[in-house]
């Protein structure tokens, strides 16, 4: 008897899972709803306290590799829509995104995996404004990596992180993407560093060299970095930071608001 009731109980759960899957799966990408031909593409960029990082998402049973991105709905801002997409794989509401560049070559029409995309997600369309050619709008942000848990949408089978110098290869021109936005990321950084996630409240001079050296991809005189980095007056010196040791305790600095 306890056998045959473990029986019926799996396969309600079975049913009930494989309910909730088909739902989510024949959501129709309708026409009505999303504008056409408009998506856009993040590039989010997370410090592990040595490396750069860049969050790479892996669409289901395809072996394809992509930055986050989406659609836009027709009653909906832009910049509203990429902060909703962010905020549902990575679970921070509070995200400073940068606009950096606009993405319209013929590189971006590959009908062919788009078909295959929504064939392996259950849809099964001959002819869909998902197939057609899209010029993308890049944004990227900075956030502090320990603060993020990925999670996959009902497209892909994983989201995580990957060392920007060790990323897989993307489809379409998402590489590109990247490195555009590196470009721009690179481009008065010391006032960017300002508005990101990146750092704690509270950050050693070694902490904040070493975020440099990760996004500029070189090494930087730690002397003269402090010599720079106090002479923008943008950080506030608080107490030292004592750590039990025999070293010199640093001193602990935030960004002045």
């Amino acid at each position: 008897m306890f056998l045959c009731e473990t029986i019926v109980i799996a396969y309600f759960y079975k049913s009930y899972y494989l309910y909730q899957y088909f739902i989510v799966l024949r959501m129709p990408l309708t026409q009505e709803e999303y504008l056409q031909n408009i998506s856009y593409d993040s590039v989010i960029f997370g410090f592990s306290g040595e490396k750069l990082k860049i969050l790479v998402l892996e669409y289901h049973n395809m072996k394809t590799f992509a930055l986050p991105g989406g659609f836009v709905k027709v009653n909906e801002p832009l910049d509203d829509a990429v902060k909703r997409g962010l905020s549902e794989r990575t679970g921070l509401d509070e995200i400073y995104l940068e606009q950096f560049h606009t993405f319209g070559s013929m590189d971006r029409f590959s009908p062919a995996v788009m078909r295959k995309m929504l064939l392996e997600q259950g849809y099964d369309y001959e002819d869909h404004w998902f197939f057609g050619r899209f010029i993308t709008v890049g944004y990227y942000a900075l956030i502090n990596y320990e603060n993020v848990v990925p999670k996959p949408d009902e497209l892909s089978d994983s989201i995580k992180w990957y060392d920007y110098d060790q990323l897989p290869k993307l489809m379409m021109d998402h590489a590109e993407i990247v490195e555009k936005a590196l470009d721009h990321l690179r481009s008065n950084l010391d006032h960017k560093l300002l508005s990101f996630n990146l750092l704690p409240e509270r950050f050693t001079m070694k902490e904040l060299q070493q975020v440099y050296e990760a996004i500029l991809g070189e090494t930087q005189n730690r002397a003269n970095f402090q010599r720079k980095m106090l002479s923008l007056n943008i950080l506030e010196r608080h107490e030292k930071l004592f750590l039990g040791g025999s070293h010199k305790a640093p001193f602990l600095y935030s960004f002045k608001k």
